[in-house]
Protein backbone atom coordinates (compact mmCIF):
# COMPACT_ATOMS: atom_id res chain seq x y z
CA UNK A 1 0.00 0.00 0.00
CA UNK A 2 0.88 3.51 -0.95
CA UNK A 3 0.03 6.59 0.92
CA UNK A 4 -0.26 9.94 0.01
CA UNK A 5 -1.44 12.97 2.04
CA UNK A 6 -2.46 16.08 1.06
CA UNK A 7 -4.30 19.31 1.82
CA UNK A 8 -2.11 20.96 4.39
CA UNK A 9 -1.73 25.08 4.02
CA UNK A 10 -1.57 28.17 5.84
CA UNK A 11 -4.67 28.77 8.10
CA UNK A 12 -5.65 31.13 10.79
CA UNK A 13 -6.73 30.26 14.74
CA UNK A 14 -10.05 28.91 14.37
CA UNK A 15 -10.02 27.95 11.03
CA UNK A 16 -10.59 24.56 9.41
CA UNK A 17 -8.46 22.30 7.19
CA UNK A 18 -9.47 18.94 5.72
CA UNK A 19 -6.38 16.59 4.80
CA UNK A 20 -6.65 13.73 2.64
CA UNK A 21 -4.58 10.42 2.29
CA UNK A 22 -4.90 8.06 -1.32
CA UNK A 23 -3.81 4.90 -1.20
CA UNK A 24 -2.96 2.69 -4.05
CA UNK A 25 -3.27 -1.18 -4.35
CA UNK A 26 -6.31 -3.23 -3.43
CA UNK A 27 -5.63 -4.01 0.07
CA UNK A 28 -6.52 -0.31 1.61
CA UNK A 29 -9.12 -1.30 3.01
CA UNK A 30 -8.09 -3.88 5.05
CA UNK A 31 -6.03 -1.86 6.89
CA UNK A 32 -6.96 0.29 9.78
CA UNK A 33 -6.21 4.07 9.22
CA UNK A 34 -4.29 6.47 11.08
CA UNK A 35 -2.88 10.35 11.31
CA UNK A 36 0.36 11.07 13.25
CA UNK A 37 1.86 14.60 13.39
CA UNK A 38 5.04 15.66 14.22
CA UNK A 39 5.52 19.44 15.37
CA UNK A 40 9.60 20.93 15.06
CA UNK A 41 11.69 19.93 17.80
CA UNK A 42 8.57 17.13 19.17
CA UNK A 43 8.17 13.28 18.73
CA UNK A 44 5.85 12.19 15.98
CA UNK A 45 2.52 11.58 18.05
CA UNK A 46 -0.88 9.86 17.70
CA UNK A 47 -3.83 12.30 16.66
CA UNK A 48 -6.92 9.77 15.20
CA UNK A 49 -7.69 6.31 13.86
CA UNK A 50 -10.08 4.12 12.36
CA UNK A 51 -10.48 0.71 11.45
CA UNK A 52 -10.80 -0.78 8.11
CA UNK A 53 -14.54 -0.30 7.81
CA UNK A 54 -14.78 2.54 9.50
CA UNK A 55 -17.10 1.89 11.81
CA UNK A 56 -14.47 2.90 14.70
CA UNK A 57 -12.73 5.95 15.63
CA UNK A 58 -10.10 6.99 18.21
CA UNK A 59 -8.54 10.39 19.20
CA UNK A 60 -6.10 11.67 21.12
CA UNK A 61 -7.70 14.02 23.74
CA UNK A 62 -6.07 17.33 22.44
CA UNK A 63 -8.21 17.13 19.10
CA UNK A 64 -11.40 15.80 20.27
CA UNK A 65 -14.79 17.46 19.16
CA UNK A 66 -12.25 19.55 16.78
CA UNK A 67 -11.17 16.74 14.50
CA UNK A 68 -13.14 13.57 12.59
CA UNK A 69 -11.37 10.75 10.92
CA UNK A 70 -12.77 9.26 8.34
CA UNK A 71 -12.56 6.99 5.24
CA UNK A 72 -14.23 6.39 1.94
CA UNK A 73 -12.81 2.53 0.68
CA UNK A 74 -14.80 2.68 -2.23
CA UNK A 75 -12.16 5.18 -3.01
CA UNK A 76 -9.17 4.14 -1.44
CA UNK A 77 -9.17 7.40 0.57
CA UNK A 78 -8.88 8.83 4.27
CA UNK A 79 -9.90 11.81 5.44
CA UNK A 80 -8.85 13.86 8.34
CA UNK A 81 -11.44 17.24 8.67
CA UNK A 82 -9.82 19.11 11.14
CA UNK A 83 -11.58 22.23 12.96
CA UNK A 84 -11.38 25.07 15.49
CA UNK A 85 -7.28 24.77 14.65
CA UNK A 86 -5.02 26.25 17.17
CA UNK A 87 -1.58 27.25 17.14
CA UNK A 88 -0.54 23.88 18.56
CA UNK A 89 -2.01 22.17 16.00
CA UNK A 90 1.04 23.55 13.90
CA UNK A 91 2.76 20.11 12.37
CA UNK A 92 3.38 18.10 9.63
CA UNK A 93 1.01 15.60 9.28
CA UNK A 94 1.31 11.94 8.26
CA UNK A 95 -1.44 9.28 7.64
CA UNK A 96 -0.53 5.91 8.32
CA UNK A 97 -1.58 2.01 7.81
CA UNK A 98 -1.80 -0.80 10.06
CA UNK A 99 -3.07 -4.08 11.14
CA UNK A 100 -4.20 -2.77 14.71
CA UNK A 101 -7.08 -1.94 16.75
CA UNK A 102 -7.74 2.04 16.44
CA UNK A 103 -7.71 2.29 20.57
CA UNK A 104 -4.74 1.05 20.85
CA UNK A 105 -2.43 2.99 17.81
CA UNK A 106 0.92 3.59 17.73
CA UNK A 107 3.64 4.46 15.64
CA UNK A 108 5.17 1.40 15.58
CA UNK A 109 2.64 -0.54 14.68
CA UNK A 110 1.74 0.51 11.29
CA UNK A 111 3.10 -0.87 8.31
CA UNK A 112 2.93 2.22 5.46
CA UNK A 113 3.11 5.67 5.61
CA UNK A 114 2.55 8.66 3.02
CA UNK A 115 4.82 11.23 3.02
CA UNK A 116 3.62 14.39 5.50
CA UNK A 117 1.61 17.30 4.74
CA UNK A 118 2.38 20.18 6.45
CA UNK A 119 -0.61 22.25 8.57
CA UNK A 120 0.76 25.82 9.93
CA UNK A 121 -2.01 27.45 11.98
CA UNK A 122 -1.12 31.37 12.62
CA UNK A 123 -2.63 33.56 15.22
Amino acid sequence: VQLQASGGGLVQAGGSLRLSCAASGRTFSSYAMGWFRQAPGKEREFVAAISWAGGSTYYTDSVKGRFTISRDNAKNTGYLQMNSLKPEDTAVYYCAAGRVAPAVMAYYDMDYWGKGTLVTVSS
